[in-house]
């Protein structure tokens, strides 16, 4: 998303999570700049927050030596959004009031662009009634609170209060920055493995946790879509606002797509289709035995390949996902021109830091045009960018068919 984040840090012990906040939002590829009140420096120092942010660290109102000595107006104007975390009680009651006494008051009241509080107190301070009226005054006026969370406290109290975590944090700021470029929009999206019965209590089946396919599915919602997500047995719980169908094997995996498939704008394919199924499977436990044991398998149905040869009216974009460990973009082009689909989606699953239950991926994107990397990044942020690029094609593929028709 490469936005321009000013994040704001006032006195409240909280402030020593801010390290791993600015490193999690680099991550997600912000360029980052820190305004530190004087109260917060007893918890953290510039010179951590200057090395992890890569940029200078600002602190007073006036900087005598700084080329610009009222630096603040410029620093208004800088950021996409200005992200105060840890905001103490105290400050909030200044933006409030619209005191302006040091500068990251005066940036908050310098500037146009989106304040976001991260609020960290005890809990009572919280619930306090002037606390909360001075929230209901910056809610009015548009500031987003994120949180508090509910936990234990320094103080040893338990209670609402609580800085969020970090990735709690970066997870809820993401959702600020997307716009619903795909609202209207049917997407039909498979996750997860299917299991293929050998007797009642043994199954074939592909390593697969669904991340990447859940990931798909919220970031297709907050973009505004309607979706469908079909999965296989996953530990994952499946994001609100969408249809959800379980399924278990290949077969009712094709069943539900071929129910769904009508109307769709997008159908993606992540799910790990377990490849082979016993061609005679058990009613009863095989028992085991010391006896070698031969097992007859027969190809399950290519769910994605059957979807392509549909005479569907429109035809939905058809994105493919190719899990490889070798020649990885020759197999997976391959497997995009013999299923005949229009996205490919590649990684190398030998990397363990991109491989199976990983958090994060690096995917290359092939299609007729010249292949897209998508760097190493969160499967949160790798999602919102693959359907960027499924927006781009949709919208492509409409402009064709208008230049078509004149």
């Amino acid at each position: 998303m490469n936005k321009r984040i000013l994040l704001g840090i006032s006195g409240s012990i909280a402030a020593y999570k801010t390290p791993e906040l600015i490193r999690k939002l680099k991550e997600q590829h912000h360029e980052i700049r820190v305004v530190l009140t004087s109260c917060a420096k007893s918890f953290v120092t510039p010179l951590t927050l200057q090395a992890v942010s890569q940029n200078k660290v600002h602190e007073a109102l006036i900087d005598a030596e700084a080329e610009a000595a009222m630096n603040h107006i410029d620093l208004a104007r800088w950021p996409d959004c200005i992200l105060i975390a840890p905001a103490t009680a105290h400050l909030i009651a200044k933006l409030a009031h619209g005191f302006a006494d040091d500068l990251l008051s005066t940036l908050c009241l310098a500037t146009n662009t989106r304040l976001i509080i991260v609020p960290a107190m005890n809990q009572a301070m919280w619930s306090n009634k002037v606390t909360q009226d001075n929230v209901s005054k910056l809610k009015d006026r548009d500031y987003l609170f994120f949180g508090p969370g509910v936990g234990a406290q320094v103080c040893g109290e338990f209670g609402l209060g609580r800085m969020l975590e970090p990735q709690e944090i970066v997870d809820t700021l993401s959702k600020v920055f997307i716009k619903p470029y795909l609202k209207k929009q049917k997407i039909l999206i498979t996750a997860g493995p299917t299991q293929e019965y050998i007797d009642p209590v043994r199954y074939l089946s592909n390593h697969s946790s669904g991340k990447m396919g859940f990931a798909l599915a919220q970031a297709a919602i907050e973009s505004g879509a309607e979706v469908t997500l079909i999965s296989g047995p996953v530990a994952l719980t499946p994001p609100k606002k969408l249809k959800f169908i379980s399924v278990k094997t290949a077969a009712e995996m094709l069943v539900a797509v071929q129910k769904e498939i009508g109307h769709q704008t997008i159908f993606i394919s992540t799910a790990a289709v377990a490849d082979y199924q016993s061609i005679s499977p058990v009613l009863q436990k095989i028992k085991k035995s010391s006896a070698p044991f031969i097992l007859q398998l027969k190809p399950t149905i290519d769910i994605l390949a059957t979807v392509s040869q549909m005479n569907l009216k429109p035809k939905p974009l058809l994105v493919g996902f190719a899990a490889e460990t070798e020649y990885t973009l020759k197999f997976a082009e391959e497997k995009r021109r013999s299923k005949n689909i229009d996205l490919m989606v590649v990684n190398d699953v030998s990397l363990s830091d991109i491989g199976f239950d990983s958090d994060n991926n690096e995917v290359t994107v092939l299609s007729s045009d010249v292949p897209v990397h998508l760097a190493f990044a969160s499967k949160q942020l790798i999602a919102q960018q693959l359907l960027q690029i499924m927006a781009n094609c949709i919208h492509n593929r409409v402009k064709k068919n208008i230049n078509a028709s004149l």
